[in-house]
This record gives C-alpha cells, structure tokens and sequence, in this order.
C-alpha cells in the first residue's frame, strides 16, 4: 500500500504480511515511514493505494474503533494510561464493566480487579497489588499490562510501537518475553523497531523500511542477524561511510628544527 500527504510519499508499494502465531518486525530508521505504516494499520489514517485486506476480505479502515473491532489493537510507546489510576483502572479504561441500573450504576469494581490479577497472571506478571498507581511500575511493567490488556479484549492482531526503545537491557528482555508469549496465544504480532538484536530474538518475518519503501523482506530463514543488521544501517552506505571515516597514518608532528624555530 501507499500513502501520500500532498506531494510527499509517506509511504510507497509496501507489503506486509501478519500470521496468527507469528511476529512480524518492522525495522527502520527516524523517517523511514514506520509511524505512517502504524497508523494506517490502526485505523488512524487511510492509505492512499494498494490494498489492505483482513482475513482475505478488503478494507479500508476509518478509525481505530473498527479496527479494533476486526481484533486489531496497537499499544503506543505512550501505552495511553493514567499514570495516577490503579492498575486495574487503566486495564479496563475505556471499557469498565458496571453493575445496576439507572441512578444506581456504579463500576464493578470486583470483578475489575480480579480479572486484572487473573489476566496478568495468565501472562506471567506477578504484580504486587493491582491497586498500585500504575506510574509507579517500571517501563517495562507498563509494557506487559498493555499487551496483556490487548489479547484480554480479544485482539487478534496486536501492534507494537517500538515496546522496549526507552528501556534497559533487563527490562527490555522482560517486555520480549511477553511478545514471545502473545505469539505464543496465537496471536499475529507486528514488532515496530530500529533494534535488529530485538528483532532478531523473537522474529519470524523482517520487513525493512527507508524513507518510505521497501528496502528488503526476509523470513527467518533466509537472513541471519549480521546480515539483517548491514541492511538496516544501510549496507553498501555504511560501508561507503567506514571507508571515509578511516584513519590515514598519523601525522607526523616532529619537524625539522628549522621548521619549528622560524618566524611566524
């Protein structure tokens, strides 16, 4: 697909393909039209040509809402919560489930941090207290309730914009073992990011983007990580930059002593 804002091509002819159960890594640089591809997936924008198809079936999506409707759900590097509500709160923002009627609604409080605890569990994440600010979780944390959150409220496809860029190396692994594991449920998974080392731990198909287009598309197989690295820094240009870049023989500094006492 393609997408154009004015005479700019944000994007041009890329193709994407994303199987249940497996992950799907988008690697490119700043600019290399990653956030436009996002966006397009989540409903946020429309392509401007090509076609994009769910299921075999055509689309052209209008809002996030009817993506995630089609089981589509991308988690921000943002991960949109509150950072000063529980963790339960932000689990189920936006889709808090309530009992009564009339003047006597009220949230289901219970039901909302029991099934929290539960879901996370399920994953894997062992949280102290589900009542807990979630600012108070780390990067990482943070990252896992959201792909928790996502495969609770049936995603079937689950977007992930560069999930471990701000993080350490610990935490970083942390949030990787839960992709693994969103895979792992069945899930397809599209892994935003400039990391090949990242990529390369948990990917089955690499897509590579520069300046908008198709730079390269390897299955697992096919590439290993040296090579899928040269090519996301830009192969045959790096190379071209190292040459440029080495060092020529060191300059000698002892002139002959004529040299050194002349006049200015």
């Amino acid at each position: 697909m393609s997408k154009f804002y004015g005479n700019i091509k944000a994007l041009q002819d890329v193709s994407l393909e994303v199987h249940a159960g497996e992950i799907t890594c988008v690697l490119g640089d700043n600019g290399a039209g990653k956030s436009t591809l996002i966006k397009i997936i989540s409903g946020l924008h429309r392509h401007d040509g090509g076609t994009f198809a769910v299921d075999g079936e055509e689309r052209r999506l209008s809002s996030p809402r009817e993506a995630l409707d089609l089981g589509i759900a991308t988690v921000y590097q943002d991960l949109a919560v509150v950072p000063l509500m529980p963790v339960w709160r932000n689990f189920f923002l936006g889709s808090e489930p309530t009992v009564g009627r009339g003047p006597f609604k009220r949230l289901d409080v219970a039901t909302m941090r029991a099934t929290t605890r539960r879901e996370l569990l399920r994953m894997g994440i062992d949280l102290r207290d589900v009542d807990q600010p979630i600012g108070t979780l780390s990067g990482g944390e943070r990252q896992c309730v959201a792909i928790a959150r996502a495969i609770h409220f049936g995603a079937k496809v689950l977007v992930l914009d560069e999930p471990t860029a701000a993080l350490g190396v610990k935490q970083s692994g942390v949030v990787l073992k839960y992709v693994a594991a969103a895979r792992d449920a069945g899930l397809g998974v599209v892994l935003i990011t400039h990391n090949p080392h990242h990529a390369y731990l948990v990917g089955d198909r690499f897509v590579l983007l520069k300046r908008g287009a198709m730079a390269g598309s390897h299955s697992r197989d096919a590439i290993g990580l040296d090579e899928l690295t040269r090519q996301m820094a830009g192969g045959s240009e790096l190379e071209q930059l190292s040459h440029e870049l080495e060092r020529g023989p060191a300059p000698d500094l002892t002139a002959p002593e004529d040299r050194r006492t002349a006049p200015a």
